[in-house]
């Protein structure tokens, strides 16, 4: 017998360098979702993608290419960014406003077995 569970929402932060990600990071904690480990780089953002399956990337730094890239390969991940940059669902103009746009995300839905 297959037992479901709830799937906690996971949040990949990718920022330009580790104190930059550090600080991302720190913003967007909380007790109501999962913080994937983070990323400082392009490639290593897609590796974290693919081994994570995070729901929402937040993206703080010059991420164009991967905010572009995210929302063509995986159209159901929210895209929240720091600019306006085709392809992020919203844009945070400063760190303080990270965990509130985070905060009126939906929970994924469907039973994990």
């Amino acid at each position: 017998m297959a037992v479901a569970m709830c799937r906690a929402l996971k949040v990949l932060c990718v920022a330009s360098d580790r104190e930059s990600l550090m600080q991302l990071k720190n913003a967007a904690v909380s007790a109501e979702w999962e913080l994937a480990p983070g990323a400082t780089n392009e490639a290593d953002a897609i590796g974290q993608i693919d081994t994570e399956r995070p729901h929402i990337l937040v993206a703080f730094g010059p991420y164009e290419r991967l905010v572009a890239l995210v929302s063509e390969r995986f159209p159901g991940m929210r895209v929240i960014a720091d600019r306006d940059t085709t392809g992020a669902a919203e844009v945070a103009t400063s760190l303080a406003e990270v965990r509130g746009l985070l905060k009126g995300s939906p929970r994924p839905g469907g039973p994990v077995r």
